[in-house]
């Protein structure tokens, strides 16, 4: 055993001075929380702020989507001020089971793994490993000659880098072939190899620099494979793989047990599965591949997830686990879009919104029924989070339903904010 008590031991000391050159994992020696204590706090959704009958609609319709056979199942979770108002499963995990959906369900969470690839790289940023406005290149040489798509189809060499931040935001000139299938660009990506599972992130991220941006970086906002080539930039920066990067730095700590790439054979009865399964969607949760997805690999529970919430709504802690400072969370929370960039691509996040570096911003609250400053961000197969700063609000949504997930968004936000009386 160490004797600390006397002068700094050599292997402190040692370790402080890595720290300090940012060459050190704070993981080694930092606190975690108990993963055996659950994140959901229970309290009086009155005592709250909500109206019990209000949020007794939410309930109501679940069930009735349930019943009518719309889904499978799902679970909602809402809170205000770190306690829970309303957490509640309904159905079961999938067609012919019977096990109830459960805050233990496992859920493909798809594109709610972009926000924590984003914070890995901000942790990063934090000890100078990463700099969010430093050319891609620096991490991946490949990228410094990048070229963009034009009417003609043909391609020229992009007059201005790209960016980390512009991953981080995607205003990076990449894609989602799938948004727009028909689209001469989208059906160039297909064959250059945008579909491929069998590469590793650092492999994809190369496949993809080899074909055109459809906007010069900073250009224009399209929701893309971005953070995918955001996960080889952190393992490059980070000198280790995505999966051990996220557990090291975000799911350890927090005692996130089960968000991982892939699930064991062995949890495979917690698994959610969708009513439609649609061929493509909906990957096996315990069959690996090589490529792990930045963009929307990890599968999680309701209840991990909300450990990931609350340490975004505690400004970068949870459980007196520090993950982020919370001046780099602002610095996360700061609109990277304009006018012209939403107006000059595909801006899914919608009016009165804006996106940061890695969330979409509610700025507008008169068109958004969130508060202004609200942050989040969705998964395709229509799980979604927010943190609402200004009515210190935060929810956690699970379902696997892709066909219903805009609709779902709609009433989460009057679900929720109807319900909010004081």
């Amino acid at each position: 055993m160490l004797n600390l008590s006397g002068p700094p031991h050599r292997a402190v000391r040692l370790f402080l001075a890595l720290a300090a050159l940012g060459l050190a994992s704070a993981p080694a020696l930092a606190k975690t929380v108990d993963a055996k204590v659950s994140s959901i706090v229970r309290a009086d959704a009155a005592g709250l702020g909500f109206d019990p009958a209000k949020l007794d609609v939410a309930r109501q319709s679940l069930k009735a989507d349930v019943a009518s056979g719309k889904i499978a199942g799902a679970y909602l979770l809402i809170g205000r001020r770190g306690k829970v108002a309303f957490q509640e499963g309904f159905g079961v995990q999938g067609p012919g089971q019977t096990t109830p959906v459960s805050d233990e369900t496992i859920f493909r969470i798809f594109s709610m793994t972009k926000p924590v690839v984003s914070v890995v790289a901000m942790s990063l940023v934090e000890q100078g490993r990463l700099d969010v406005d430093a050319p891609v290149s620096k991490y991946l040489p490949e990228y410094a000659n990048l070229k963009v798509w034009q009417a003609d189809g043909s391609s020229v060499v992009a007059a201005k880098p790209m960016l980390v931040r512009h991953l981080m935001s995607h205003t990076s000139g990449l894609i989602y072939g799938f948004i727009q299938p028909n689209a001469p660009i989208s059906k160039a990506w297909a064959a250059g190899g945008e579909n491929r599972n069998d590469l590793t992130a650092r492999e994809y991220a190369r496949v993809l620099a080899g074909l055109p941006l459809k906007n010069e970086p900073g250009a224009a906002f399209n929701y893309s494979q971005s953070t995918d080539v955001l996960g080889a930039v952190v393992e490059v920066a980070g000198g280790k793989t995505l999966d051990v990067l996220i557990r090291e730095r975000i799911t350890q700590p927090l005692g996130m047990n089960d968000t991982v790439f892939f699930q064991p054979e062995t949890k495979r009865a917690r698994f959610a599965e969708p009513k439609n399964n649609q061929p493509g969607v909906y990957f096996d949760y315990a069959k690996p591949t090589p490529y792990l997805s930045g963009g929307g690999g990890l599968s999680s529970t309701t209840e991990d997830y909300l450990r990931f919430v609350l340490m975004l709504a505690g400004e970068g802690q949870y459980k007196g686990v520090r993950i982020l400072k919370p001046e780099t969370l602002a610095r996360m929370r700061q609109d990277e879009t304009s006018p012209e960039i939403r107006r000059a691509g595909l801006f899914f996040p919608g009016p009165g919104m804006g996106f940061g570096l890695g969330f979409s911003l509610v700025q507008d609250e008169k068109v958004q029924r969130p508060g202004a400053g609200t942050f989040s961000w969705w998964g395709i197969a229509g799980t979604e989070f927010w943190v609402d700063p200004k009515n210190e609000t935060f929810m956690v949504f699970m379902v696997q339903a892709r066909e219903l997930a805009q609709e779902y968004q709609r009433k989460n936000r009057a679900w929720i904010y109807d319900a909010l009386v004081k």
